[in-house]
């Protein structure tokens, strides 16, 4: 997987400020959510400028029902900061789904780990490299 590291000034947490600092559309800035599907974790991978349909996050992982994870929650399951989780190293992996709208650029950014690093990579790289469901979740 090729992928280029893109460092900023740390934002306050939130994939809209990553974007405006990069100076790149907040549809190639990827968001990294924790949520639970039937009580079990799961990460969705959406656009910034996006919210995910908890029912089509529920369907996707064939559950009956989705919400986001507490924070707290997400930080002890992924081992990250909320603001810099990435779908990437997450200390308990969870089943990841990367929504469809990803593929319409050649290029995405996703969280790497920290607040203020972003990786830039073709999101058929992230998919493949995740092992992640693609599928229409906003």
């Amino acid at each position: 997987m090729r992928f280029t590291p893109m460092t900023m000034t740390p934002t306050p947490p939130g994939s809209l400020q990553a974007a405006e600092s990069l100076g790149v559309a907040p549809e190639r800035v990827l968001k990294t959510l924790m949520a639970e599907v039937d009580g079990k974790p799961v990460c969705a991978v959406l656009a910034s400028d996006q919210e995910v349909a908890m029912k089509r996050l529920a369907a996707v992982f064939g559950g009956k029902s989705a919400q986001m994870m507490r924070p707290a929650d997400a930080e002890r399951i992924t081992g990250f900061k909320v603001g810099g989780v990435s779908p990437f190293g997450q200390k308990r992996r969870a089943p990841t789904v990367v929504d469809e709208a990803a593929l319409l650029h050649d290029k995405v950014f996703v969280n790497a780990g920290q607040r203020g690093l972003q990786a830039e990579l073709s999101p058929d790289d992230l998919v493949a490299a995740l092992g992640a469901k693609l599928a229409a979740i906003t």
